[in-house]
């Protein structure tokens, strides 16, 4: 790559980061309002990572060009378009991912962005999920992880009872808020599961099982965290419980979500840890 490819590749992305610059204050105080969105500060420099990782493939890589690559472009800014004139804020932020994409796959062709392929689309985590679809998922989250936890208290030889997403117990009661439907640790689990699937050596059907499982082991550790904290209500009493003793809680077992999807990308990958080819 030359010098005057460089400055070349710089100027496109600086008038690419300029003309998506409206909807970045917008994005960033979603970030900061929400605590199921702070991950989004990481993102970017966990991408930047990822593309300095992969220097020396670059380096040795051959520069090309894309005309389909120049069409996602242009869909990908249609769409920046249309939706910043209707005042849709994801489309907007999913545009400027693609639109990133389909520039350098434009400008460098398929071998650099085969590359970068992953690097750019991981930046779509940054991107916070609207409140809308949060809502309709929470919900369903909620009742289930309410029932199935009933039942594993139950199970301990503790009378509950059960009325939608609240569970009463003798001298007390919990609401399984949508703060606990485990939407949160789904995401972050999902987040962490696409990293370990970059570093599977081959097979895309095990990078596949590996992102999946993140869903299921996210509801069990959030079915897990709201049967504690109910057992320990029933001990305890509810104040003990919605205390430090249940933020407490989140983080074991968040840590307990990550150590098990730690241990399947070690049998996948027979342990060990290596990029992608």
């Amino acid at each position: 790559m030359t010098r005057n490819d460089k400055i070349k590749i710089a100027v496109l992305l600086s008038l690419w980061a300029l003309l998506f610059l409206p909807i970045y204050p917008e994005m960033v105080r979603d970030w900061l309002g929400h605590s199921d969105n702070s991950h989004g500060f990481l993102v970017p420099v966990m991408a930047g990572y990822f593309v300095w990782q992969r220097k020396e493939q670059l380096q040795s890589a051959n520069l090309g060009s894309s005309l389909w690559g120049g069409v996602l472009l242009f869909l990908a800014l249609v769409l920046y378009l249309l939706s910043y004139a209707g005042g849709q804020a994801f489309p907007c932020r999913c545009a400027l991912v693609l639109s990133l994409f389909g520039l350098l796959w434009c400008s460098l062709g398929r071998g650099i962005t085969k590359i970068l392929a992953f690097p750019v689309l991981f930046l779509l985590f940054m991107i916070p999920v609207p409140y809308s679809l949060m809502g309709s998922v929470s919900l369903p989250l909620q009742l289930i992880a309410t029932r199935l936890s009933a039942n594993l208290i139950e199970a301990c030889s503790i009378p509950v009872y059960r009325e939608g997403n609240m569970l009463y117990f003798m001298n007390t009661q919990l609401e399984v808020a949508e703060a606990c439907s485990g939407i949160r640790s789904i995401l972050s689990l999902t987040m962490l599961a696409v990293i370990f699937a970059s570093m599977v050596r081959d097979g895309w059907k095990k990078r596949a099982i590996l992102v999946a499982s993140a869903i299921p082991i996210a509801m069990l550790a959030n079915i897990m965290r709201i049967s504690m904290t109910g057992i320990m209500a029933h001990f305890f009493g509810a104040k003990v419980a919605r205390g430090f003793l249940h933020e407490f809680s989140g983080i074991a077992i968040f840590a307990f979500g990550f150590v098990v999807l730690l241990g399947i990308f070690k049998i996948i990958n027979r342990g060990k840890f290596e990029d992608v080819k």
